[in-house]
């Protein structure tokens, strides 16, 4: 399993519009909500935004990653967006967000969870992929990005 398999271009939104922390999850949500995985979209947010209340998932370098453990999905859920605009978002170094990854996997998968939030963090904490991310101007330019970003990482 790696991120560019995970991702679809249905679940990558380029250039959000959001103003507020509240707007960006409930978008992601929606984007996430349509993928086959997703057996329950009402849980899903439940988990999600209990998980975001425990403590913010804005995790600095302009990256937030709301994520949950939960039995609303019963495979691995990747969505990912840019935003057209900075957004606070209570991140830990008190910058803007402006790339969101939203992560659910199902409650029984807690290695590949962290794997995965491990992943996403160490690539997106590469100044260079931010940039072409933010850069990007369609779906397929950012997964072509995650395949080239991890042709030499081992499956998770």
């Amino acid at each position: 399993m790696k991120i560019e398999g995970l991702l679809s271009d249905k679940y990558i939104e380029l250039h959000l519009e959001a103003g507020t922390k509240s707007q960006i999850i409930e978008k992601m949500l929606l984007i996430a909500g349509s993928h086959p995985g997703v057996t329950s979209p009402k849980k899903l947010r439940h988990d999600v935004l209990r998980r975001e209340k425990e403590m913010s998932t804005g995790i600095g370098k302009r990256i937030a990653l709301p994520h949950a453990k939960t039995e609303a999905v019963s495979t691995p859920v990747l969505a990912l967006a840019t935003l057209q605009e900075g957004v606070d978002f209570d991140a830990i170094d008190n910058e803007p967000v402006q790339i969101v990854f939203l992560l659910a996997t199902p409650e029984e998968m807690l290695s590949e969870h962290l794997k995965l939030l491990g992943r996403i963090t160490r690539l997106a904490g590469r100044s260079a992929l931010r940039d072409k991310l933010l850069a990007a101007n369609d779906a397929a330019g950012v997964l072509d990005l995650f395949r080239e970003e991890e042709k030499d990482l081992p499956q998770i």
